[in-house]
């Protein structure tokens, strides 16, 4: 997953991620317990989250 430039750091995508793999310092930031599962990014309310094309 990839977080880009538009995030304001809300933290919505940390509430969902199952994985517990976002956290939030200014913006979010996904560390490798990300599972790809693709949940957070419906809850994003810029669409700051997306899969990466790897």
């Amino acid at each position: 997953m990839i977080v880009n430039a538009e995030c304001v750091g809300c933290g919505q995508c940390v509430v969902f991620c199952p994985s517990e793999a976002i956290s939030v310092w200014g913006r979010a930031s996904i560390s490798d317990n990300c599972t790809r599962c693709g949940v957070c990014v419906p809850y994003c309310p810029l669409g700051a989250i997306r899969e990466d094309e790897a």
